[in-house]
């Protein structure tokens, strides 16, 4: 079995309030839930009104294809109208049973 995550910072330009942060965090994370089949959640950068850090999680049999899936979430969030992707890093590896 192979894990891969992801770890993004976005910047939320138009954010005034944390509601408005909070708004465009949930639509990302269910979007990318949805179209990917990956675990997401926000795990950082909680208290900050512009710049949102999200992880996400996939699983799979081969490294190539959950490494591919990781690339395309980053892309699709550099493609994001509303939120700018400042950078990420992504892990892939084997568990050990």
């Amino acid at each position: 079995m192979i894990i891969g995550s992801l770890s993004v910072r976005l910047l939320v330009r138009e954010s005034r309030t944390l509601k408005d942060k909070r708004q465009v965090v949930r639509s990302i994370l269910d979007r990318v839930r949805g179209g990917f089949n990956v675990s997401a959640a926000e795990v950082d950068t909680h208290d900050d009104v512009k710049v949102a850090t999200l992880a996400f999680a996939a699983v799979g049999f081969d490294g190539p294809a959950v490494r591919g899936v990781l690339n395309d979430i980053t892309e699709a969030l550099r493609k994001h109208p509303v939120a700018e992707y400042l950078g990420g890093e992504t892990a892939v590896g084997h568990e050990v049973v």
